[in-house]
């Protein structure tokens, strides 16, 4: 319960609506996508069916990285972000084949792995939303 409530805060505080003028609005509704997925994708259900919902989000996520190469902003903790949703998506597809040939859908390793997966998606939030709203290299805003 804990955990669950700690994803919600996370997930709500990711949600930043007054971006600066060079906000990139693409990626900001992209950002706004994948939050509210997230938000709404697994509540309530088994950890077996969160798999589509997750496979919606790595979608989205691929959307944002193609719009983030886009405008190059590219950091060091979006790019470690990433690689976590990556490692974390990995053990919950290794989870399902565990649970499936078990077939026990509510097997805590599973429950563990979707946990994980879903708190790495927080993590990438909280990237993009600071490479989002960084002011851009050469805006006039470097010291002298």
């Amino acid at each position: 319960m804990a955990c669950a409530a700690v994803l919600v805060a996370l997930a709500t505080g990711c949600r930043n609506d007054t971006a600066p003028a060079w906000g990139y609005p693409e990626l900001g509704a992209t950002l706004g996508s994948l939050s509210r997925t997230l938000e709404e994708g697994c509540a309530g259900k088994a950890p077996a069916s969160c798999s589509e919902d997750l496979d919606r989000l790595d979608a989205l996520a691929e959307r944002a990285f193609a719009e983030v190469l886009d405008h190059r902003l590219l950091d060091d903790a979006y790019l470690a972000a990433r690689n976590e949703v990556r490692r974390a998506r990995q053990l919950r597809l290794a989870a399902e084949a565990r649970a499936r040939s078990r077939r026990d859908p509510h097997h805590p390793s599973l429950a563990r792995a979707v946990a994980a997966e879903q708190l790495a998606y927080l993590h990438l939030l909280a990237a993009l939303e600071r490479v989002r709203t960084a002011p851009p290299p050469g805006d006039g805003t470097d010291p002298v």
